[in-house]
């Protein structure tokens, strides 16, 4: 039987061979260190030794200390080959514990540097573990709660601070960051902040930012005087961008929900990126969020100052594309508008276009805007001189750029030339702990803009909106948000509320009788219910106006048209 050796636990000498017994048969172990009466190790006592001296009818009484002198001075003799093996067996184990010693020092030395850490911080810090139970508060906390640690750890989190809702962060996954909470009557500002493992929520850090909102007042009165100072130093005819409202007010990376590792790496990219005015290409599934990792870029840049301009290569007709990017000239062609436009290269001067769905762009087109990238000019159509233009372009697509350069339907050159900076935007299913905190960010955006109270998720809901698999990624997450406003009544939302095909949990393809094809008829069924759902939804919020509807939709005019007549709105 190999030894099994178990921390903490020894003999001592002068202990009896009888109590030697029962100890390793208590344990279940083979073998057991015996010290001395300073704590020192002066041998091993084993199975093997303890029956060894059985066999000679040693007295029971006897001190293990004088049965180990015995069986090391005659059983050594008698079998020093199997002793040996014996030895090697313990040294292995000896260094094994070793190894665990050190993993336990070293385990303890981390911990007590975090717990120093957090009694020296000047905020207070509580940590509460899946159920809301405390496992760990920090001095400054203590100390303004007016009690002891050990009064705190292992108690639910709402018997020991007032008003909180770190419990509630735990059971919906939403991180809740500059909120007031009143404890003892003072208004205090407070960060709930989820712990997640394994895309579970397994616990919460509450901290105390400050400790009263005086000291924000007086952080909001400095940001009003530098705010009204740059207010006189900007333009009177400024206004804001027809596409932003106060609701969208986050700027630069700001803009970025989202804390997971696969975001924060692209958050570092946009920090890069937006330190120098080379082309950049976002890639990514359709809905990831490519225009506002674009917006993010500018804002954070050199060009910030400058026009943000975006056109959708997809969305314009080949025939007017050119006159689009370039502009076009007095006469140019029939319809033209008198005096020309200028093109979206011009409108951008100073600034960044953001040129989307950039692997839809036609061949011939193609050919123009690298010219265009590598020149810095622009011709308008009908125009016989060039205008030399300073734009920062990003472009985007949802597309394989490197296969279609491949097969001839996107030129070579023209993606060596885009593809400087690359940013691959993560699918919302591979970031999934991020999926609270998008739900909480539009939550609040769209109600604010609505007009409406906000709305919270239950557990059970919040549940089954994390494990969805989210095929149209956060576009889709914003559209299931406004329905969710638009429909549900009161301000929670349960499970029930959700619509259908969000928890109907569909069954392996090769289960089904018929293989993958009938599953692939479910899900059209399921995609068909869900988007006219929505499509009710949004015509329903906009009060029956189609062109809001599409708008919301984020569809063109034309498109919500053709659904509409599909499904018989």
């Amino acid at each position: 039987m190999t030894a099994v050796r178990r921390i903490g636990l020894t003999l001592s000498g002068s202990q009896t061979m009888h109590e030697a017994i029962q100890l390793l048969a208590e344990h279940g172990i083979a073998a057991v260190d015996v010290v001395d009466e300073h704590g020192r190790t002066i041998g091993r006592c084993t199975q093997r030794m303890l029956l060894w001296a059985a066999a000679r009818e040693m007295d029971r009484t006897t001190p293990i200390r004088n049965v180990l002198a015995a069986f090391s001075s005659e059983a050594g003799r008698e079998d020093s080959g199997a002793e040996t093996m014996n030895m090697e067996v313990d040294s292995a184990a000896a260094a094994e514990l070793e190894r665990l010693r050190h993993e336990l020092e070293e385990a303890h030395r981390l911990a007590e540097t975090m717990k120093t850490v957090l009694d020296a911080a000047y905020e207070g810090v509580v940590v509460v573990d899946g159920n809301g139970v405390i496992r760990e508060i920090n001095r400054a906390y203590c100390q303004f709660l007016g009690i002891r640690r050990e009064e705190a750890v292992g108690k639910h989190v709402t018997d020991v601070i007032e008003n909180t809702r770190l419990h509630i962060c735990v059971q919906s996954g939403i991180p809740e960051r500059g909120y007031i909470q009143k404890i003892y009557g003072q208004p205090m500002v407070v960060h709930r902040i989820p712990i997640w493992r394994d895309g579970k929520v397994i616990g919460a850090i509450g901290m105390l930012i400050f400790q009263g909102v005086s000291e924000v007042y007086e952080i909001f009165r400095r940001l009003q005087e530098l705010s009204r100072e740059a207010s006189r130093k900007e333009k009177q005819g400024t206004e804001a961008k027809p596409q932003e409202t106060a609701a969208s007010a986050l700027k630069g990376i700001e803009r970025i929900i989202g804390r997971n590792p696969a975001i924060a790496a692209v958050k570092q990219m946009i920090r890069r990126a937006a330190r120098v005015p080379s082309t950049v290409l976002i890639t990514g599934e359709s809905g990831t969020g490519k225009e506002v990792v674009a917006r993010a870029i500018h804002e954070a840049g050199p060009h910030a100052d400058g026009p943000f301009v975006s056109v959708n290569c997809a969305a314009i007709p080949e025939s007017l594309l050119e006159a689009e990017l370039f502009g076009y000239e007095d006469g140019a062609f029939t319809g033209a508008k008198k005096g020309g436009k200028p093109g979206k290269f011009q409108l951008a001067h100073g600034g960044t276009l953001f040129l989307d769905e950039i692997g839809d762009m036609p061949l011939a087109m193609q050919a123009k805007i690298l010219r265009a990238l590598e020149e810095k000019k622009v011709e308008k159509v009908g125009g016989v001189s060039e205008t030399e233009v300073d734009v920062r372009i990003i472009a985007a697509t949802n597309k394989p750029l490197e296969d279609m350069v491949r097969e001839g339907t996107f030129r070579e050159d023209l993606f060596y030339r885009l593809n400087i900076i690359r940013i691959h935007l993560p699918p919302l299913r591979e970031r999934k702990t991020d999926i609270p905190a998008l739900l909480a960010h539009h939550m609040e955006r769209m109600c604010r803009q609505f007009g409406v109270a906000l709305k919270s998720f239950t557990k059970e809901a919040m549940e089954v909106l994390v494990d969805y698999s989210w095929p149209g990624n956060i576009r889709e997450l914003v559209n299931v948000v406004e329905w969710l406003i638009s429909m549900v009544e009161g301000d929670v939302i349960e499970r029930e509320h959700l619509p259908a095909y969000l928890s109907t949990v569909q069954p392996a393809a090769s289960s089904l009788p018929n293989g993958g094809v009938k599953m692939a008829d479910r899900w059209k069924e399921m995609v068909y219910q869900s988007e006219r759902e929505r499509i009710a939804a949004a015509l329903v919020a906009a009060g029956g106006n189609k062109a809001e509807a599409a708008r919301r939709l984020g569809i063109h005019r034309s498109t919500l048209y053709e659904k509409l007549k599909k499904y018989g709105l």
